[in-house]
């Protein structure tokens, strides 16, 4: 598998990737991260046109995966509760990570990936996203407190780096 720049004839795959995500997250006891289409047709062509949605492709062309990855500083962090973030280093984002569940490796992929671009990444995730929240660690991130995304909803914030 490898990592591209998404384009915008990608955009179908990527909204089936979404919404593979959507029912995933569902059946593992995450009913009320990504509600109502979240993400929706235009944010996410709004994410290939500025550059910042990436695609995790086979070697047939499959898209698999996808997720965003774009520097900071991400205004939803700039506070932080119930802990700290380590430091105040440049840092780059990961948002809307998803998979379709057709390759086993495609957070590998994306990690390795975003690993080679950046020393210190973001991330955040819901409560309830015990599979996110797993992986994550597993891949050196650290809890470091509680951010407030679009519309005040809480989520757990990740530093790695």
């Amino acid at each position: 598998m490898h990592v591209r720049a998404a384009r915008p004839a990608d955009v179908d795959d990527l909204m089936r990737v979404f919404a593979a995500a959507r029912e995933f997250m569902v059946r593992s006891g995450n009913p009320n991260q990504w509600t109502d289409g979240y993400p929706g047709r235009e944010l996410v062509e709004a994410d290939v046109a500025a550059g910042r949605q990436w695609v995790i492709a086979d070697a047939s062309g499959h898209v698999a995966g996808t997720f965003c990855f774009l520097p900071g500083p991400e205004e939803a962090y700039a506070v932080i509760e119930d802990g700290q973030w380590p430091g105040d280093a440049p840092y780059w984002v990961i948002h809307r990570v998803a998979s379709d569940g057709s390759h086993h490796g495609v957070f590998r992929c994306m990690m390795d990936w975003c690993g080679e671009r950046a020393a210190v990444m973001r991330a955040d995730t819901h409560a309830d996203n015990r599979v996110m929240q797993h992986l994550l660690e597993r891949n050196g991130f650290v809890r470091c407190g509680t951010i407030y995304q679009r519309g005040g909803l809480p989520r757990w914030a990740y530093q790695r780096g």
